[in-house]
């Protein structure tokens, strides 16, 4: 199988070489041939780094089977856009291997792995909707809104006018 190696450092005193060598000896232990090693000097919680980008195009293309990481942070660091990526590369038949993590799935461990990791997830996102509303709603009910907090302005009343009316013109 061919894999895309992704190795991501955040300042450029870091070294990436560590990563891409726990990757290579990986893909030699499992006889998974190397498509591209895709190198990014950026934040993880970035969600678009050119290297990135250009492996996630080469994925849609269908130029390899599997993706391969040394951890999942290297991704990125939010839940939900790890959890996007891994529904995307689920929804094109493109595996995912975390290596020092043993997310492999290209097993059925790996599989079920991410599939708890997901629920887990998705019980985060349904918990953070339900708190929104409910802040919604005690702050509609207080005359509040928005994250200035300032008490809602009454409509209805009447307004100075803005212009005076003279009567008879001499």
């Amino acid at each position: 199988m061919k894999v895309a190696i992704y190795v991501r450092v955040s300042t450029e005193h870091q070294d990436y070489d560590k990563q891409i060598e726990l990757c290579n000896i990986h893909c030699g232990a499992n006889n998974y041939e190397v498509y591209k090693v895709y190198k990014d000097v950026y934040t993880g919680t970035l969600s678009s780094r050119p290297a990135f980008n250009e492996m996630l195009d080469d994925m849609r293309l269908y130029k390899f089977g599997a993706i391969m990481v040394t951890k999942l942070d290297r991704m990125g660091r939010s839940l939900q856009h790890l959890l996007s990526l891994i529904d995307e590369f689920n929804s094109k038949g493109i595996e995912f291997i975390a290596i020092t993590q043993n997310i492999d799935t290209t097993t059925s461990a790996g599989k079920l792995q991410m599939q708890i990791i997901g629920a887990f997830a998705e019980f985060e996102r349904n918990l953070i909707s339900e708190r929104t509303k409910e802040g919604l709603r005690f702050a509609k009910n207080v005359g509040k809104r928005g994250k200035d907090k300032k008490p809602r302005k009454k409509r209805g009343g009447l307004r100075k006018p803005t212009f005076t009316q003279t009567r008879g013109r001499k």
